[in-house]
């Protein structure tokens, strides 16, 4: 049996059911308020390093601007198989700019690809600009639930 624990406590992220998901190739549901006070939820590539869950985003996304102003956001990641295994986690967006592609894309881009995939798109992506904004998401808690 797992060890139970305490739903919003970071150390949730440890559980061997949190780790699946984290690892997994699954893209998460990224939320965050746009500059216009609505509510946004993208699909976007992950990476987990053990502390953070970081992403990488063009330099112009809008919403870069968006977690300037708001850096409030929250994540799921979540299977589509019966009975759903699904990760919730809330916490706040820190932006970096950083030149060249980003340590954790190439590592997303290596999970979410076959060995054998043409990473192509990774020079698509740094194709928008020598800086890419990474943003890094401070947990504030978690919840996982096993439907």
């Amino acid at each position: 049996m797992l060890p139970a624990v305490k739903q919003g406590e970071i150390s949730l992220l440890q559980h061997p059911a949190a780790q699946e998901m984290l690892h997994s190739k699954i893209p998460a549901r990224f939320a965050y308020v746009a500059t216009d006070g609505t509510p946004r939820v993208v699909p976007i590539w992950f990476h987990w390093n053990g502390k953070d869950i970081v992403m990488a985003s063009p330099p112009k996304a809008p919403k870069l601007k968006a977690l300037a102003k708001n850096p409030k956001v929250s994540l799921t990641i979540d299977d589509n198989v019966f009975p759903h295994k699904v990760l919730l986690i809330r916490g706040s967006a820190r932006l970096e700019t950083l030149e060249g592609i980003a340590p954790e894309y190439e590592a997303c881009a290596s999970r979410y690809f076959d060995a054998d995939h043409d990473h192509a798109g990774m020079g698509r992506f740094a194709g928008f600009s020598n800086s890419i904004p990474e943003c890094v998401v401070g947990l504030a808690g978690a919840i996982y639930y096993k439907a």
